[in-house]
């Protein structure tokens, strides 16, 4: 995929909404986008494959994700549910209703099967990603001794301040493209077909991708203001993803898949605002215009956490961000990150709700993402800055095959 930049990519997406609007310029609406734009609205991703898209699938820049209590207590009806889900979610990744004739061309008496808001929009790249809390191993569907063992509830790490109403989740749905509208109807039709079986228990919408997941994208910048994401695991990089996101043990029907944790990060902003460049870099561990790392020259430089400035300080600080997440300060364990940006209003004392939603897929969690987070909330100068207030985990099946449908071998 080319490189376009965020600000053409939100013109584009934004002149679509503004098409319907009352204020609508005549010179936005005359406006054509550029090939670039087109092709990434365009782009259909495969639905079916041996893992599900939305994970190493190039990150698209927006983003709606929704956790879900299933409110049945029937193993039929959840089954039931999974496979009109599949078959909604293959037909709006290929840029159709998510059913046929479903928006205007049904019954007119009836409610329509398609809510309408993306009638005319492309696919733009959308995937649907669905993975289960460990919340729905419980009595109810018969999938106690299916749980796997490291679809842990996650710890309460040292600093969190969570809201129960932000955080866990029977089912998750991650829906992204480059398309607001086309993300937001993706998950608005799941969970209209859903209803009465499973109810919304939290969702988040993000506004610009926080890491890149092939090296044909640039690295975006994070509310800081700082790239994000340089040394993330890339879809080029089979071995990395082969040791350390596609899981290999436990149950059958989550071997091929991976774990997702989901981490609602609220950044304290306008703190961040009235500190000194000099600080924020040394906070990060890398310089805020190139991303370099502090001693280096360019962004794709490698770390060296052994270079040292006047007086023998380190100048990549003890607890600075970038060495306590490091692979070389957590006996080389990497997670491959898929996070947003997001702003969600102000708190009503004047400061913006605004921050991360981290999104990090591994191999197992109590490996990798547990003692990466274990770090970072107990030495990182960042935490001064930040404030977690939501976290889920999820087990993240493998792909379904045609016929199939999301979560088939969990139910076999």
């Amino acid at each position: 995929m080319t490189g376009v930049s965020r600000r053409r990519l939100l013109g584009y997406a934004g002149a679509g909404v503004a098409l319907a609007g009352a204020g609508a310029t005549a010179g936005v609406l005359a406006a054509k986008p550029s090939p670039e734009v087109e092709n990434l609205a365009a782009a259909k991703v495969p639905f079916y494959g041996d893992v599900q898209a939305g994970i190493t699938t190039p990150a698209q820049d927006h983003m709606h994700f929704v956790a879900l209590d299933v409110k049945t207590t029937s193993r039929e009806e959840l089954v039931d549910l999974l496979k009109q889900w599949t078959a909604a979610a293959e037909r709006m990744t290929a840029g159709q209703e998510a059913a046929e004739n479903g928006a205007v061309g049904g019954n007119a008496a009836a409610p329509p099967k398609d809510t309408g808001e993306a009638l005319d929009l492309p696919a733009s790249a959308l995937t649907i990603t669905i993975g289960f809390g460990p919340s729905l191993f419980d009595d109810r569907f018969g999938l106690k001794d299916k749980r796997p063992e490291a679809l842990i509830d996650l710890p309460r790490f040292p600093q969190d301040d969570l809201d129960p109403a932000r955080s866990n989740g029977d089912i998750c749905i991650q829906a992204c493209a480059n398309d607001p509208q086309v993300a937001v109807h993706a998950i608005r039709n799941l969970v209209r077909i859903g209803f009465g079986r499973v109810a919304v228990r939290w969702s988040q919408l993000g506004f610009g991708r926080t890491s890149s997941t092939t090296r044909a994208q640039a690295t975006p910048r994070n509310m800081f203001g700082f790239k994000d994401g340089t040394r993330n695991i890339k879809a080029e990089d089979t071995d990395h993803l082969r040791d350390h996101v596609w899981v290999t043990e436990g149950p059958e029907w989550i071997r091929g898949g991976t774990y997702l944790v989901a981490r609602r990060i609220r950044m304290h902003i306008e703190i961040w605002d009235r500190t000194s460049l000099t600080e924020q870099e040394q906070i990060i561990g890398r310089t805020k215009g190139e991303g370099a790392p502090l001693g280096q020259q360019k962004e794709f430089d490698e770390p060296d956490l052994h270079v040292r400035g006047a007086g023998g300080v380190p100048l990549i600080g003890e607890v600075s961000h970038i060495r306590l997440a490091s692979p070389e300060s957590l006996n080389g364990v990497r997670i491959l990150r898929r996070g947003y940006n997001f702003t969600d209003g102000s708190d009503g004392l004047g400061h913006l709700d605004a921050g991360l939603f981290f999104l990090g897929f591994n191999r197992d969690t109590r490996t990798h993402f547990v003692p990466m987070q274990q770090a970072l909330s107990t030495k990182d100068k960042m935490m001064e800055y930040v404030e977690h207030t939501g976290s889920a985990h999820f087990a993240v099946p493998p792909g379904v095959k045609e016929g199939g449908f999301w979560g088939e071998g969990l139910f076999r």
